[in-house]
């Protein structure tokens, strides 16, 4: 069969890619210069694999050979993985959104062969698709002029600073508590009371907003907030956005129900829905959350893994060609599987004999509490929860004998940051050690992997480190790191966060105005470096950054990590303010400046235990080091001492004051500042 250029890439994106018709490149400098060779314009489709509509348009479209005719004829075509390139995305994505066109995967961009914008799209049927290409062959031939100029403009505009698009100026931000009541409020305005998350349809879980409002509750003591969000914890746990059988969370949901995702699994998404779960379970121990973080480490530990301890990127939504295939059950299939189970089996996912989704199949969606449908059973509970646990394993065991979706098996730095995070929470929720060993294996794998003399890369497939990471890697992994160190207390954690924290400071910040490049300038030459301020389904690299910056200046007293961390609060303070459910991440850098964050330093005997015993209740207001023999160790630890006997003492302190040191971590958790 033949192949394009797109044969040699790790990504499996691009290999889906590989033989289709369309002459492909990848990203690089023999697709650029063709482009100027031969003044033809450039033709960028941008996707990942498990994009449903990616995968619609390639057979439509990009398999079909009069319109890969058309593509190789008049156009330089150019496949790019997001995943792999961030960068690109960024800048292509925001030049369609700057033409006043919605933004979207598969993202198809024409250029100039200087690389700059004239028009772009999303997903396209294949004729108009075959339409578009030949109006704008046809144009590029007659009014090269007028698309030269309309590129123009929008390379500008795509080059603007944020700052100066946002109006941004570095001030020193005036916090205060009825301020940020008012930004809770206003996010708390757009709940959706009826299935929780934001009044809105396909609906996102946002992590980042839950994050940040359960820690606002925990410091304010506002049991109202808190039983609100985990109401809409409950709900997503409930939806068919979570996969009821093996565990883990899909990207969104198409509905305001969290009732039909796409089915595609990412695993940025479960990092961090994994760390909110089991701070929920931390919370109110309430079992349906530690259900949620034990079922999406199986996942995790099954069909993520690889062999050396990293975490594969994502699971397609298609299997066979299908969307949901693989997740979803004729109600004929159930019945002949469980029998006389069906039953009580069918009111607790809301089937249907009909199916309650397209093609007369069922998707598991659950509405009513274990506890009210045991009630109505007329069981216990307990038994209740025993017969669905068997039930899954048999219905499990079918299921894995399907043909399984696609799976993304290239490693991404910052998503496996993400998941570390997760993981160690998961372990200080629930005391079991499996997670905490995924965490430090992973962390090994990165160091060893991806870490190429001292500079991290973005992707890791086939035994191959490649693609210099972005910020959003840094950012994410040292906050990983960070973690690890508060779950081990192994110092090696935060020297690592350290040494990739000063590459940052050295490569990514832009002097100017205080914030840092998504991409590292001095890594490669594009039409435009951005600068990534607003959280999304991941929180901004910069929010994250400037977090990190924070706690690392309470381990190692680095006055100059706060004062950047302050100066970017301080710019970004007034968007925080007005558009706080795109900001709430930095919402969170708010909070935790507004209640002095305390530094923690337990020194002696046990000192790892009455750690862990702080640790294990979620609080948000300390950073923790502890060692049992004063040595070498993070400056947070110095001249700290334990009592006559050796046997460990508990310092809070804040701005390097040190409260009575006391012995109990009971009494050191009454000397954390709330809200309240």
């Amino acid at each position: 069969m033949k192949t394009n250029r797109l044969i040699h890439s790790q990504s499996p994106y691009l290999l889906q890619h590989a033989h289709n018709p369309v002459d492909w490149y990848p990203w690089g400098e023999e697709a650029l210069r063709k482009s100027k060779a031969e003044n033809k314009p450039i033709l960028v489709s941008i996707g990942y694999s498990a994009c449903h509509w990616c995968h619609v348009m390639e057979k439509e479209s990009f398999e079909d050979a009069t319109t890969a005719a058309l593509m190789n004829t008049h156009f330089v075509c150019i496949k790019i993985d997001r995943e792999e390139r961030p960068d690109l995305d960024n800048i292509y994505m925001e030049a369609v959104q700057t033409m006043g066109l919605q933004g979207g995967w598969p993202l198809n961009v024409f250029l100039m062969p200087n690389q700059k914008p004239f028009y772009g799209g999303t997903y396209f049927p294949n004729k108009q698709w075959k339409g578009l290409l030949s109006n704008i062959a046809d144009s590029f031939e007659k009014h090269f002029d007028q698309l030269a100029e309309s590129a123009e403009g929008f390379g500008e505009s795509i080059a603007r600073s944020e700052s100066e698009k946002y109006d941004l100026k570095a001030e020193k931000a005036l916090l205060s508590k009825e301020e940020l009541a008012a930004v809770v409020k206003q996010l708390r305005d757009k709940f959706d009371s009826e299935w929780g998350g934001m009044k809105r349809s396909p609906k996102f879980p946002m992590p980042a907003i839950w994050s940040f409002l359960l820690d606002y509750g925990v410091l304010k003591k506002d049991e109202t907030l808190l039983d609100e969000v985990f109401f809409t914890l409950r709900k997503i746990g409930m939806g068919g956005i979570y996969d009821h059988l093996r565990g883990g969370f899909s990207r969104y949901s198409v509905d305001g129900e969290w009732f039909a995702p796409h089915f595609e699994k990412m695993l940025y998404d479960n990092g961090q829905l994994l760390e909110l779960y089991a701070k929920a379970f931390q919370i109110t121990q309430d079992p349906f959350f530690k259900e949620k973080v034990n079922e999406t480490l199986g996942w995790l530990e099954s069909e993520m893994l690889q062999e050396e301890g990293g975490f594969f990127a994502a699971q397609d939504a298609d299997s066979e060609g299908v969307e949901g295939k693989f997740h979803t059950w004729k109600y004929t299939e159930l019945e002949s599987l469980l029998g006389e189970d069906l039953g009580w089996f069918a009111k607790l996912y809301t089937l249907k004999k009909d199916g309650n989704w397209e093609e007369g199949v069922n998707i598991l969606f659950q509405t009513d509490s274990y506890a009210t449908l045991a009630k109505a059973e007329g069981i216990p509970e307990t038994d209740y929860m025993e017969r669905l646990q068997q039930t899954k394993e048999k219905l499990l065991q079918v299921r894995s004998k399907r043909i399984y979706p696609g799976l993304d098996d290239k490693i991404l730095s910052g998503w496996n940051g993400l998941m570390i995070f997760g993981l160690v929470q998961a372990y200080l929720a629930t005391s079991d050690i499996k997670p905490l060993d995924l965490a430090v294996s992973n962390g090994e794998f990165i160091l060893k992997k991806m870490l190429l003399n001292g500079v991290l890369q973005r992707s890791y497939k086939n035994g191959t480190a490649y693609t210099p990471a972005f910020l959003e890697d840094y950012a994410a992994v040292i906050r990983g790191f960070i973690a690890l160190y508060q779950a081990t207390f192994d110092q090696k954690w935060l020297i690592e966060a350290k040494k990739l924290c000063d590459f940052v400071l050295d490569n990514f910040l832009d002097p100017e105005d205080g914030f840092f490049f998504f991409n590292n300038p001095k890594a490669e030459k594009l039409i435009a470096n951005k600068k990534e301020l607003f959280d999304n389904v991941i929180p901004a690299s910069n929010s994250i950054m400037a977090r990190n910056l924070q706690d690392l200046s309470l381990y190692f007293y680095e006055e100059k990590y706060a004062e950047i961390a302050q100066n970017m609060l301080g710019s970004i303070h007034k968007l925080i303010v007005s558009e706080p459910a795109y900001l709430c991440n930095w919402a969170s850098l708010y909070l935790t400046t507004l209640v002095r964050k305390a530094e923690i330093a337990i020194v002696g005997k046990g000192a790892k235990d009455k750690a862990k015993t702080l640790m294990q209740s979620h609080h948000p207001q300390f950073i923790l080091a502890a060692t049992e023999n004063v040595g070498e160790n993070p400056p947070l630890l110095a001249h700290k001492t334990p009592d006559l006997e050796g046997n460990a003492l508990i310092y809070v302190c804040f701005n390097k004051a040190c409260q009575k040191p006391v012995a109990d971590p009971a009494d050191a958790l009454v000397q954390l500042p709330t809200l309240a």
